[in-house]
């Protein structure tokens, strides 16, 4: 548990990256870390005002057994199928972490204090599927507070609309490039123009678009490293900012365009733009870097909580280290470019293999349960 003098040494960074319009949000959870207190001492001396969840968050939670004895037990009583009963234990997480946020919730007018939770992975390329489920987890959880997260794939896009048309608040995840990133805002601001043709009030709509960071760099330095020159070690370590400062650049664009300002009159909220995957994979790089080069206004930057520990203690927060990039963006991306590293495969490879990490996640997760089923004598197919 984190003290108060701790707190009060380190809030400094926290409270400055705030101050610059980044919403801090945790990207971990588990049963543990809300009935420890863990997550209320983070909301109260961390600065932290959402979480984010995904399959593989819960196959580490969950599968490690911890907090959840008694409702396994429970839930093998009932001779539940492992789907329903994963779907229960991660939907009550989910729950009572919006509870420890929904404070925040309250203050922020429905901003912050979110907690996402994702569809079943193994939908992300099953529209009606993706809606079905983004329904059953809003109605299961029933906070206000909760995001459905959807991954931005060529089915998940219309999914988007039909889910922000139904007045469900939608965290897209998975996000790498630069064109689906522009796909997801058209798909958000067809949800809204979706949701006020039906009568619903778009003021209560909230969505985040997750743009994948430090990921973008893995891939893009280990081809630079294979290729070995100075021109190309040089370039390591840039394209995956530059990336994100030009996905700013573009919610720049759509978010002052015409057709956002008529819904912006009826009251709708931006979709904010959300770095996601802000762990550094380099040890060579600071542990901060994600962090400390992509403050901008109105954004959210989701980290895991040694990420979150370190910028406590290190952070570098000078003020916006975005708006002021995109031309050094573009030719950091250029240059990457010229040295034969496609772009347009990375990113794409990027997200193949984003979908396919987490439902291996979640197949690992099932097995877990399934083991944890059996061993109690219920049968979980």
């Amino acid at each position: 548990m984190i003290t108060v003098t701790e707190a009060t040494a380190t809030a400094g960074a926290l409270e400055r990256l705030s101050d610059e319009g980044v919403s801090i949000w945790l990207d971990d959870l588990s049963r543990r870390r809300i009935e420890s207190g863990n997550l209320a001492g983070l909301v109260a001396t961390r600065n932290v005002v959402g979480v984010t969840t995904n399959p593989s968050i819960f196959q580490a939670a969950i599968g490690s057994g911890a907090g959840y004895e008694e409702q396994l037990a429970d839930l093998a009583v009932r001779g539940v199928t492992v789907d329903e009963a994963v779907r229960m234990m991660t939907t009550a997480d989910v729950r009572a972490a919006a509870d420890v946020l929904r404070p925040v919730y309250g203050a922020s007018g429905g901003r912050d204090g979110r907690v996402s939770i994702e569809v079943d992975p193994r939908l992300a390329h099953d529209t009606a599927a993706t809606v079905a489920e983004a329904r059953q987890l809003a109605w299961l959880v029933d906070r206000p507070n909760v995001m459905i997260k959807i991954p931005a794939t060529k089915a998940g896009l219309p999914a988007i609309t039909e889910v922000i048309g139904a007045g469900i608040s939608v965290n897209v995840t998975l996000i790498f490039s630069l064109e689906r990133y522009r796909e997801v805002m058209d798909a958000y601001l067809a949800g809204l123009e979706r949701a006020r043709a039906a009568g619903l009030d778009v003021r209560g709509i909230h969505s985040v678009a997750s743009f994948f960071v430090s990921r973008v760099d893995s891939e893009i330095d280990k081809r630079l490293t294979l290729l070995g020159t100075d021109e190309a070690l040089a370039l390591k370590g840039r394209a995956a900012l530059a990336n994100a400062r030009l996905a700013y650049e573009a919610y720049e664009q759509v978010f002052d365009g015409g057709r956002w300002q008529a819904l912006e009159g009826a009251g709708a909220n931006r979709q904010r733009p959300l770095w996601a995957s802000t762990g550094v994979k380099d040890p060579a790089y600071k542990d901060t870097l994600y962090v400390d080069e992509l403050v901008a206004p109105g954004t959210v930057n989701t980290m895991p909580e040694a990420t979150l520990n370190a910028v406590a203690d290190h952070g570098d927060v000078r003020g916006d280290t975005v708006t002021g990039g995109y031309d050094r963006a573009r030719a950091d991306l250029a240059a990457v470019e010229r040295l034969g590293i496609a772009y347009d495969e990375v990113v794409r490879q990027l997200e193949d293999e984003g979908v396919a990490k987490f439902e291996v996640a979640w197949q690992d997760l099932l097995d877990a349960v399934t083991k944890s089923l059996d061993s109690k004598g219920v049968d979980a197919e």
